[in-house]
C-alpha cells in the first residue's frame, strides 16, 4: 500500500553572519560554524526532543580537509545534539545547501521522518585554491570535446554566458552597484537582523609574563558589503579571467565563510510541539546544460520548479537568485523575463558573499524572514552549479 504525500513545513531558520574570504572568520573552522547554526536553529522551538530529529542533512561543496569527514555528523556533536542524531554531508556544488532542504523535505513528505535539519558550511578561507586541496581532474575532462567545459574555470564561463547573451560590463557592474546597494540599505534597516545569529569569535595571543590574552569579538554583520561601492571604482578593475573579458572581481561574487540551518517538521510533529510553520516547502527541481555555460542552468530549472509547485512565474513575489557573477545573472533574468524589482531586494552575492555549499541554506534564511516581514505568498531561491546545472526551490508561506 502507498503512503500518501504529506507536506514539509520550515518552522525555524538561521544563519551566521557571511564573511569574506580570510576575514572576520578566517581562524574559525567550519563544523564549528556549522555547530553554532545547528545549536541555534533547535533552541527556536522549545520543548523540541532533539532525539526526534531525523537526521541532519548538510550541503558542502567542499568537504575535504576542515570540512571532511562527514562535516554534518561532527558538527551535530559539537553542538551538543544527542548521539542517536544522524548526519549526512551533501555535494552539489553551489546549491548544496538548497539540496539539504529538499532532501530533508522529502524524508517528511515520504512520511519517513517528522523532524529534520537541513544546513550548509562552507569555509573558503580553509581552502587553499577554489578547488580545494588537491585537484585531480579525470583525464577524459580534456580529452573529450564535450566536456572541455567541466575544466573551465567559473569566470571563464561566466564570459562565455556575457558574450553568447551579450551582456555587457556596464550592465554587470550597474548590477554590481545596485547588489551592494541594496545589501548596505538592508543592513542599515535591520532586515537581517532577525535572521542571523551573531557569532563570538575568541583570538588567542600571547600576553605578559607568559599569560595567554584572549579577546572577543561579536560578529553581527555579513562583512561584504561595500558602502563605497560606485561606478566609476566598478570601471576601474580590470578583468579577471579574459584578457579582454568582461567579468571582474567587482562583478563577481564574493568568496566567503558562513554556514545556515533550517529547521522542518511534518504537520504531526506542528501539532506535538505546538510550533507555528513560517512557509510549505513547495517544489524543486534541478537541470542540466552544457559545463561551459553554467551560469544559465536556473533557465531550465526554474521553470521546472514552477510546474512542480503549481504556480506560475508571476505569482513569485520574492526571489533569491545567487548572484554567482553578474554575467550569468543578468543572461537568466533576461531569458526567462524575471521581474527585476523581485530579484535580490536586500542585495545578492556579488555584495553578500557566496559562501559555495552554504548558500543554498544561508538564502533560506533570507527568504523565510522575507516572506514573514513582507507578508509574502511564495519566494524562490535559485543558482547555477559547477559542472554545467541549475537549481531551485520554491516556497509557501503559511
Amino acid at each position: 500500500m502507498s503512503k500518501q504525500i504529506q507536506e514539509a513545513y520550515i518552522v525555524a531558520a538561521t544563519r551566521t553572519p557571511v564573511a569574506k574570504r580570510n576575514g572576520m572568520f578566517r581562524n574559525v573552522r567550519p563544523d564549528d560554524m556549522l555547530a553554532h547554526v545547528l545549536s541555534a536553529v533547535v533552541g527556536k522551538v522549545p520543548g523540541l526532543d532533539a532525539t526526534e530529529i531525523g537526521d541532519v542533512i548538510t550541503g558542502c561543496a567542499m568537504p575535504e580537509a576542515e570540512q571532511g569527514m562527514n562535516v554534518a555528523r561532527i558538527g551535530l556533536l559539537l553542538a551538543g545534539l544527542p548521539n542517536a542524531v544522524p548526519g549526512l554531508t551533501i555535494n552539489r556544488f553551489c546549491a548544496s545547501g538548497l539540496q539539504a532542504v529538499a532532501d530533508a523535505a522529502a524524508r517528511i513528505r515520504l512520511g519517513e521522518a517528522d523532524v529534520m535539519i537541513a544546513a550548509g558550511t562552507e569555509s573558503m578561507s580553509a581552502m587553499p585554491q577554489i578547488m580545494g586541496n588537491k585537484v585531480s581532474l579525470n583525464p577524459a575532462v580534456f580529452a573529450r570535446e564535450e566536456n572541455i567545459g567541466i575544466a573551465y574555470g567559473m569566470g571563464l564561463t561566466a564570459e562565455k554566458v556575457a558574450e553568447k547573451w551579450k551582456i555587457s560590463r556596464d550592465d554587470q557592474d550597474a548590477m554590481a552597484l545596485q547588489s551592494n546597494q541594496r545589501a548596505c540599505a538592508a543592513i542599515a534597516a535591520g532586515h537581517f537582523r532577525d535572521e542571523i545569529t551573531p557569532y563570538t569569535v575568541r583570538t588567542h595571543a600571547p600576553g605578559e609574563g607568559g599569560v595567554v590574552r584572549v579577546t572577543e569579538r561579536l560578529c553581527e554583520h555579513d562583512e561584504g558589503p561595500r558602502a563605497d561601492a560606485s561606478l566609476e571604482g566598478l570601471g576601474k578593475l580590470r578583468p579577471v579571467f579574459a584578457a579582454r573579458g568582461s567579468v571582474t572581481a567587482g562583478n563577481s561574487s564574493q568568496m566567503s565563510d558562513g554556514a545556515g540551518a533550517v529547521l522542518l517538521m511534518s504537520e504531526a510533529a506542528l501539532k506535538r510541539y505546538n510550533a507555528t510553520p513560517i512557509a510549505r516547502f513547495a517544489s524543486f527541481a534541478v537541470a542540466g546544460v552544457p559545463p561551459e555555460i553554467m551560469g544559465i542552468g536556473p533557465v531550465e530549472a526554474i521553470p521546472r520548479a514552477l510546474k512542480a509547485a503549481g504556480i506560475a512565474q508571476s505569482d513569485l513575489d520574492w526571489i533569491e537568485l545567487n548572484e554567482a557573477f553578474a554575467a550569468q545573472a543578468l543572461a537568466v533574468t533576461r531569458q526567462l523575463d524575471l521581474d527585476p524589482a523581485r530579484i535580490n531586494p536586500l542585495g545578492g552575492a556579488i555584495a553578500l558573499g557566496h559562501p559555495l555549499g552554504a548558500t543554498g541554506a544561508i538564502r533560506a534564511a533570507t527568504l523565510m524572514s522575507a516572506l514573514q516581514r513582507e507578508k509574502l505568498r511564495y519566494g524562490m531561491i535559485s543558482m547555477c552549479i559547477g559542472t554545467g546545472m541549475g537549481a531551485a526551490g520554491v516556497f509557501e508561506r503559511v
